[in-house]
């Protein structure tokens, strides 16, 4: 099963995300690749566990659906994002049995050590959000992202670490398979919680409750007759920050197209592709201008791709109705 950001509770919990298993051990995967590693892992088990895998590729993506499909394996559950906001705001406090973590990207050039996923923070989120008893298991063929991980454990705090061989299914992923026909082994760690510490959810304007979906963001406004942009150009607007936020949101408008209407529409209008990041969160999605009988236009963020209605998203739909204001529209009526 593929899910969307948009389709996960924040939190969310096993008992929903897997209604057919309930009670089985929970594991997260994260960066599965094609998602060989997880027909072979979880057959060690005497009952498959459920099973969570985050990565951002698309093609390894259906890959891994396949792989799964094949394996026969139904209690599973693919998203395509980054793995720290999936694990913060998806998965409640104390949910997982284990994180599992095979041949991560090293990002080994200087300078680009803040891309590695296990930092500080990192095993700290980790530790908030594992049972007692579990573990971030990690298999790695790069000597130097092994030490800089076992270190990054120490510095948190909160990790211990066992020096361990790696299971036999995480020699069997693509990785695995090439470093081993070139005669290279890999290292293996787990990393253990000493304690779990207090890492708190995103707030509730930012990951809305699914059971409560906040009202779709748009406006209303008159604009000059006929309505014909002129050459559109990229216009990128920042701000939201907060004390409890500071990283605030960044919105770039990339383009404008002309849309057809059809059913959802009166009639022709426009559509707004725009990019949204909120810290590890990025989103790409689509505004609609469209004409109204009344001769007003309505500016309204599309379903399209089941965008989360984030405070950015908000503020794609506020700077679209600001780049409207500016080129002679009169907002009627905010609604965001």
């Amino acid at each position: 099963m593929i899910l969307r950001l948009a389709d996960f509770h924040f939190p969310d919990s096993a008992a929903r995300l897997y209604p057919d298993t309930p009670g089985r051990p929970w594991v997260l995967e994260v960066g599965f690749g094609d998602g060989r590693f997880w027909p072979h892992f979880a057959a060690t088990f005497p009952e498959a566990p459920n099973y969570l895998g985050v990565e951002i590729s698309g093609v390894s993506l259906l890959k891994a659906a396949r792989t799964l499909h094949r394996a026969g394996l139904t209690n599973t559950v693919l998203t395509r994002l980054p793995a720290t906001p999936l694990i913060r705001e998806v998965v409640p406090e104390g949910g997982l049995d284990s994180i599992i973590v095979n041949f991560p990207d090293p990002w080994p050039k200087a300078g680009h050590e803040e891309h590695r996923l296990l930092r500080a923070p990192f095993f700290r989120l980790a530790a908030s959000r594992l049972k007692p008893g579990g573990a971030v298991l990690l298999t790695t063929d790069h000597e130097e992202y092994f030490e800089f991980a076992c270190r990054e454990a120490e510095v948190s705090g909160v990790m211990g670490v066992d020096f361990t061989d790696p299971p036999p299914a995480a020699l069997e992923t693509k990785y695995a398979r090439k470093w081993r026909d070139l005669g290279l082994g890999a290292r293996h760690a787990r990393f253990v919680p000493t304690e779990r510490p207090h890492v708190p959810h995103g707030s509730a304007t930012r990951y809305p409750d699914q059971e409560d979906p906040p009202a779709v963001p748009h406006a209303v406004l008159t604009l000059p007759q006929p309505f014909a942009p002129a050459e559109f150009h990229k216009h990128t607007a920042r701000g939201g920050q907060t004390r409890e936020d500071p990283v605030g949101w960044t919105v770039v408008l990339l383009d404008l197209y002309r849309s057809l209407g059809g059913i959802a529409r009166p009639g022709p209008g426009w559509v707004v592709l725009a990019h949204v990041v909120e810290g590890e969160l990025t989103q790409e999605v689509l505004i609609d201008l469209t004409a109204r009988e009344d001769g007003t236009h309505l500016v309204r963020l599309a379903r399209f791709g089941g965008p989360v209605v984030t405070p950015g998203v908000k503020a794609a739909v506020g700077t679209v109705t600001d780049w409207l204001e500016a080129r002679g529209g009169t907002v009627r009526h905010r609604g965001y």
